[in-house]
């Protein structure tokens, strides 16, 4: 595959493939510019992610700033498709941090919503839906992967080994979740203390997205052996 001409849409279900098919065209047609908005993205959360860079030990760093590396990862992988070297691994990754962080960050802003009310109204509805925007890009990915086993594997261990180190071993100094706006041990809900709020959320969202990865897996195959 050249990259210079689109691929194929599956028959795969809705549920696997949400995003319209002329939306979908558009985003591969205009590949280009999709990777530049990641870019832009990815320096933008470098920024807001400067802070607790600073705090945050170096050899860790590959571990804290979640969003930025999940669009950095997506941009580099419709880059390679685009010059005609498709990863899978790289391709499986960008779909994991840009369905995890795309769907936490949200889900942490209204969890901690009356906390978040240091947020200018602006920003706040910025980072709410530039999230959102990372799960319908994700959901285009299946057009240029078909999200081998051992891709997917890739992706798993990588975003296990940040669950760890986010909420529950944190190697080096204290846990390296994204900064939230209270105490690690605030009460929440039924019982929950923050951590165990976000924590909840993230393990929820991976597994999702290994769900989600091998179910369009098994669909693509299918679909394959249904035109075979």
């Amino acid at each position: 595959m050249t990259g210079r001409t689109l691929p194929d849409r599956p028959s795969i279900p809705r549920y696997l493939a949400p995003v319209p098919r002329a939306l979908e065209d558009l985003g591969l047609r205009y590949a280009w510019l999709v990777v530049a908005i990641n870019l832009a993205g990815t320096v933008f959360g470098f920024w807001y992610y400067q802070e607790q860079l600073a705090t945050t030990s170096m050899v860790m760093w590959p571990l804290v700033p979640d969003s930025p590396l999940a669009t950095l990862a997506i941009a580099l992988a419709i880059a390679a498709w685009k010059l005609g070297h498709e990863l899978p691994w790289l391709t499986a990754i960008a779909f994991f941090g840009n369905i995890i962080l795309g769907l936490w960050t949200p889900y942490t802003l209204l969890a901690f919503y009356d906390a978040y009310s240091f947020l200018d109204p602006l920003m706040y509805q910025f980072l709410f839906w530039s999230h959102l925007a990372m799960v319908v890009q994700a959901f285009v990915l299946y057009r240029i992967t078909d999200f081998p086993v051992w891709a997917v594997g890739i992706a798993l261990a990588y975003y296990t080994l940040n669950l760890i180190v986010d909420y529950f071993v944190p190697i080096v100094g204290d846990p390296h979740h994204t900064m939230i706006p209270l105490e690690r041990d605030e009460p929440m809900y039924l019982g929950a203390d923050a951590l165990g709020v976000i924590a909840a959320g993230e393990v929820t969202f991976t597994l999702l997205a290994l769900f989600l990865a091998l179910a369009t897996r098994a669909k693509l195959c299918e679909a394959r052996s249904q035109r075979a």
